[in-house]
């Protein structure tokens, strides 16, 4: 068992925007690896405003899809830019120094139950965070065009 000296506190230092824009300055050198897994940058269109909003993320894999959960720490309702892909999927994603146009949508729920894991392995929280909801935390597939 770890003692509280050598458990790793996450770094929160890169959080929001200015994940986004060391992310941007640095082609993702700083802030894809984070805190043991790895993030990308979503650009979403805004369904209200119509602007460009950006998001960084946690991602996985599957295939040649890039997978994102609408988690919001297990709030009892989606975030944002998960409301923004239902009204707008053409989206991009920047992934390292890499923007990829790409199509979003929701796993069904026999792709969520495979790819479910994919994703706790990347950030096991998302386990406590849909016990703690009664919300079905969405899984995106974001595939590119």
């Amino acid at each position: 068992m770890p003692t509280w000296q050598s458990m790793r506190m996450p770094d929160y230092s890169l959080f929001g925007d200015e994940h986004v824009r060391q992310y941007e300055a640095t082609g993702g050198k700083i802030g894809h690896d984070w805190n043991n897994t790895s993030c990308l940058v979503l650009h979403t269109i805004g369904r209200k405003s119509g602007e460009t909003k950006k998001f960084p993320l946690i991602y996985g894999r599957d295939g040649h899809n890039y997978l994102i959960v609408a988690s919001k720490g297990g709030a009892p309702d989606h975030p944002g830019w998960y409301k923004n892909l239902l009204a707008h999927p053409d989206v991009k994603i920047q992934v390292w120094d890499k923007v990829i146009p790409v199509r979003a949508r929701t796993a069904t729920a026999e792709e969520k139950k495979r790819v479910w894991p994919i994703m706790t392995a990347q950030w096991p929280d998302y386990d406590k965070y849909q016990a703690g909801t009664k919300r079905d935390i969405p899984v995106v597939m974001l595939t590119p065009r």
